[in-house]
């Protein structure tokens, strides 16, 4: 490889992730700085179109890119009791990778100063003043950026010592069916009436995009992942005999895995190196969520650095994370039926306010209040356990982590 002098500049963001890709819309949106994304090469490493879906209440600066959205929500008991709630002022909205990419590529390319580099991170080093990152350009050749800060968003190389761990993983696929089979006013966020598996839980999951078409997804929270052959014929079953489809076609399939965990995500490794995204702990634990907590953060830096400082605010408080690490622990061992918990949780708690309590959102006293409509007796016994559990590093899975929901 023939190297190539180091190149100055002052904020590298790595990664075309939602995590990279939104920080580098918000920072290019407020002017804060001059924005470098390096982003993988075409092949193997970039990956392929994603989804992600998140709620927001009125105007957020995605509005171009969001797809589709829906202002109902319904969740199917075990039992096949629907409860269909509007969560008013949220709605829950859709975007898809390439259209984030393209707005985000677009304003780079006219903001003073912005790029987008095609390459491949090898390192990222933090300096005495500053950051490096050394790459490895399409044609063979090394360069090296040095830079006054990086955001880093690629995934870890394994995910941090845990108490609990578990994977939210899935298969979705975009039909199109013969006859009008969807209501394109009502989103199904989980269908418990699936087979449900020994360990964990599974839920159907159904965007409608018209009529005749949807995006339906085939979910489980579980231990680890199973074969494309076992997602297909879970998928397959859904779509024919829990939902009637019919006759159908699958344009596109879609599938990934976020990680379910209460590990501790550091989120500055060095003096001018800062991780975001599920690197930097974005991802809710008990829930998988990711995407919303990942626009406050972007949100956020943008609006540290356009104050001289330079932080990443933590995307949850410390009283979230303790719930969660309850709920995670509850669920993993059986303590509470997962299918009955989420079922209960819309059927007995206010939307709006279950929806900022899913993005970690909700104030002390709200959560409390949710608390008590969630099984009291499991969910102490697990608290009382959690501090004498010794946090462990797990096996690595391929293709962690899927920055979605």
């Amino acid at each position: 490889m023939t190297p190539r002098d180091a190149e100055a500049h002052d904020t590298v963001v790595v990664g075309g992730g939602a995590a990279g890709l939104s920080l580098a819309h918000r920072l290019t949106e407020a002017g804060a700085s001059p924005v470098t994304v390096v982003e993988p090469p075409d092949g193997p490493l970039r990956p392929a179109e994603r989804t992600w879906c998140y709620w927001e209440s009125g105007v957020d600066g995605l509005e171009e890119v969001v797809s589709a959205s829906w202002s109902k929500l319904r969740v199917h008991g075990a039992d096949g009791r629907p409860v269909t709630v509007e969560p008013a002022p949220f709605t829950y909205r859709m975007v898809r990778s390439t259209d984030l990419e393209r707005m985000v590529h677009g304003r780079l390319a006219r903001s003073d100063g912005g790029r987008l580099l095609r390459a491949t991170v090898e390192t990222v080093c933090a300096l005495r003043k500053g950051a490096e990152v050394r790459c490895t350009l399409p044609g063979g050749s090394s360069l090296t950026l040095r830079a006054r800060r990086v955001f880093d968003s690629r995934p870890l190389p394994a995910l941090p010592p845990a108490r609990t761990r578990l994977l939210q993983h899935f298969r979705g696929w975009f039909v199109r069916t013969d006859t009008d089979r969807f209501d394109p006013a009502v989103a199904d966020l989980m269908d418990f009436r699936v087979p449900q598996p020994a360990h964990g839980l599974a839920f159907g999951y159904v965007l409608p995009l018209a009529p005749d078409r949807a995006l339906v997804e085939y979910t489980e929270f579980s231990g680890a992942v199973v074969s494309t052959k076992a997602y297909e014929s879970a998928l397959g079953h859904y779509c024919r005999d829990i939902l009637g489809l019919g006759a159908l076609t699958v344009e596109q399939p879609e599938q990934g895995a976020i990680p379910m965990t209460d590990a501790r995500f550091p989120r500055r490794v060095g003096a001018a190196v800062f991780r975001i995204g599920t690197a930097g702990g974005a991802t809710r634990p008990a829930t998988g969520y990711t995407f919303a907590a990942v626009q406050r953060q972007s949100r956020a830096i943008a609006a540290t650095l356009g104050d001289g400082h330079e932080t990443v605010p933590a995307p949850y408080g410390r009283r979230a994370l303790a719930m969660d690490a309850i709920l995670l622990r509850a669920l993993d061992t059986g303590r509470i039926n997962g299918p009955d918990f989420f079922t209960n949780l819309f059927r007995r708690v206010p939307a709006e306010r279950l929806l900022r309590f899913l993005d970690g959102t909700t104030s002390s006293r709200e959560k409390w209040r949710i608390g008590l409509r969630t099984p009291v007796r499991p969910m102490l016994c697990t608290a009382a356990e959690l501090p004498f559990l010794p946090r462990r590093s797990w096996p690595a899975v391929p293709g962690l982590p899927y920055e979605s929901e």
